[in-house]
């Protein structure tokens, strides 16, 4: 990253934990990853409402959308963490398989190359622990 983004990302961060202390002043940190627990996945009918045959009945259903969506965000590496774990979680709600789920990673590899893919598979590793844990 180059020096002014790294200072204009700095500011967003500072700008956001700012805005999270105005609504909770007890709040010092602004963690994305306690963000993720306030936004539950979707149930399937809503994932296939919002991903699927409602908004292009003709098209991709919500699995193969949320899988494209896996790759795209595995292509950002770990800019994208919170969104990728979100996705990944959806992306299994509307049945994909964690094989598919691996797969779509891998084959980002080529494009994002072995470090985005392998925080990727760590990211979805971290979510099928999750799983497993509830």
């Amino acid at each position: 990253m180059t020096d002014p983004f790294t200072k204009l990302f700095s500011q967003m961060i500072a700008s956001g934990q700012e805005m999270a202390r105005t609504l909770n002043p007890a709040l010092e940190n602004f963690d994305t990853r306690a963000f993720e627990k306030l936004v539950p996945t979707m149930p399937a009918e809503m994932l296939e409402m919002w991903f699927g045959k409602t908004f292009n009945r003709e098209g991709l259903d919500a699995k193969t959308r949320l899988l494209l969506t896996v790759g795209a965000i595995t292509v950002q590496g770990a800019l994208a963490e919170p969104q990728l774990r979100l996705t990944i979680r959806h992306a299994l709600e509307a049945g994909a398989t964690k094989r598919e789920i691996a797969e779509t990673i891998f084959q980002m590899s080529m494009f994002a190359g072995l470090p985005a893919m392998q925080k990727a598979l760590e990211i979805a590793q971290s979510v099928y622990s999750e799983e497993n844990e509830e």
